[in-house]
């Protein structure tokens, strides 16, 4: 019962978070607060009454059109509600409410353990989170700003170097070795990660002259990096290169993009919102992928 009530909250926490992120998604491309004004129609600038930011519940009840002008509110603020919502109840469910199985006493020195542990699944919430706008922002305007990217870079890189000290103090006693190596390992592969798609990036313009890749999504790579790893960014780029070459086959096939000889191939996609899809996967599935990469390889 306390399991299904906790992924429950997990998951009302998500859309709560989700619908807070729709607005943000809103407002930062316009360059609007996300404090002033209140939340109103986006056609009419009625301000909407409390039962009308219920998140996905106020959507399905509204039809998905404004009260007032019967504006299309559009599927974005749904989805990402219901994908943060999901998310968080996947992961609460799955990664943080099994380490507090029969038996698990709060008193005890292995209690630590396990707080580590929260602290490690919260960071991949909060992570997810992120993801999902980034995703949402890189395909609606092919953005990735910095100030998301490189903030979350020099973040995942602290995180992870608390989360080892914290193993080590529990273990050891003395975590400032280890932290301080678990630090420049993070950097190494933040870096690493970059410079992969710069290289990319550089070949794709000695070939083309003109760029193919955004410098944006080089620094995207170097936040999945700082949270997941070199090997979880690597995977990440893997998912998000198989998912950009599923849609541009897609949009290859439709009789609009055939039609326009001349104009198919200067075609946008946004690698950014691949890649953050496969961010996603991930972490939360990424170990398991790679492990059964490495038995299937042989290695």
């Amino acid at each position: 019962m306390i399991r299904v009530l906790g992924t429950i909250f997990a998951g009302l926490l998500g859309l709560a978070f989700g619908s807070f992120l729709n607005v943000c998604l809103s407002r930062w491309p316009a360059g609007e607060s996300i404090v002033h004004p209140r939340s109103h129609c986006m056609s009419c600038s009625r301000t909407l009454k409390w039962w009308e930011n219920i998140p996905l519940v106020s959507w399905l009840f509204l039809r998905g059109r404004c009260r007032s002008c019967h504006a299309w509110i559009g599927w974005r603020y749904p989805l990402v509600e219901l994908a943060v919502g999901a998310l968080w109840a996947y992961t609460f469910r799955f990664a943080a409410f099994p380490l507090m199985g029969p038996g698990f006493d709060a008193r005890s020195q292995d209690a630590l353990f396990v707080y580590i542990e929260l602290e490690f699944v919260f960071g991949i919430m909060i992570l997810c989170w992120v993801l999902v706008g980034l995703a949402v922002l890189d395909a609606e305007h092919l953005w990735l700003p910095d100030w998301i990217t490189l903030p979350g870079t020099a973040l995942g890189i602290i995180f992870h170097g608390a989360i080892i000290g914290q193993f080590q103090w529990w273990l050891l006693m003395n975590p400032w070795p280890s932290i301080s190596s678990a630090l420049v390992g993070r950097l190494i592969a933040a870096v690493a990660a970059a410079a992969l798609i710069l290289l990319i990036r550089w070949i794709y313009w000695l070939i083309r002259r003109r760029e193919g890749i955004g410098l944006g999504d080089a620094k995207l790579m170097a936040m999945l990096a700082a949270w997941l790893g070199l090997s979880g960014a690597l995977l990440s780029f893997g998912l998000g290169v198989v998912l950009g070459a599923i849609a541009a086959l897609i949009l290859l096939v439709l009789p609009s993009t055939r039609e326009n000889k001349d104009g198919w191939a200067h075609i946008k996609l946004p690698l950014g919102t691949f890649l953050c899809v496969g961010g996603i996967v991930s972490s939360l599935w990424g170990e398991q992928i790679i492990h059964a990469y490495r038995r299937w390889a042989g290695f």
